[in-house]
């Protein structure tokens, strides 16, 4: 299968690849990168040369660099985001971008090349708080800042694509994450 992963080089798109690859030595990954400051080209040094992976730097909110990177992908996982909570305070503008229009960018482009799974990776931000508990995935959308905010439009946009152009897709939720790539 060849995979266009975005955002790989960040901490977690990177040890996707690397586990992927590991699990699934005949997989192609082709990592969509733009290496802002927590996309590190390092985090993946182990597999340069190795011929099941291709890394383009290039930005997903330019339909160009999408079109060319996703070019015979039966599959994508973006990974691709502005994160960090208190950077989307200081500016949101960034998070908007990369978090909405980013996507529809990636949805239009998996329509137009007939992609057989859209996976959006958001974050479990977009539910905002709980006092006790645990919630649930039918439970409401409250995010709290502009980053959960962003990550939210994300998530609905893709929907919409999956609802109204059957785009074969689906969302994960992700807590917290930690472990070796990690920006420092």
């Amino acid at each position: 299968m060849k995979i266009l992963v975005t955002g790989g080089c960040g901490f977690i798109g990177s040890n996707y690849i690397r586990q992927r690859l590991e699990k699934n030595s005949e997989d192609v990954i082709v990592n969509l990168d733009k290496l802002t400051y927590a996309g590190r080209k390092e985090s993946l040094q182990d597999l340069e040369g190795n011929s099941n992976y291709e890394f383009v730097q290039g930005d997903i909110c330019n339909p160009k660099d999408v079109e060319k990177a996703m070019q015979g992908c039966e599959a994508v996982i973006n990974f691709a985001a502005e994160s960090h909570v208190d950077r989307s305070i200081e500016n949101s503008d960034e998070f908007a971008k990369t978090n909405f229009f980013g996507v529809k960018v990636l949805c239009d482009q998996a329509k137009k090349q007939n992609i057989k799974k859209f996976v959006q990776i958001s974050t479990d931000e977009v539910y905002g708080q709980i006092e006790n508990g645990s919630f649930k995935e039918t439970d409401m959308l409250k995010p709290r800042n502009p980053y959960s905010a962003a990550k939210a439009a994300g998530e609905l946009l893709a929907m919409s694509y999956f609802e109204t152009y059957e785009l074969p897709g689906i969302i994960t939720r992700s807590s917290n994450n930690y472990g070796p790539f990690q920006f420092p």
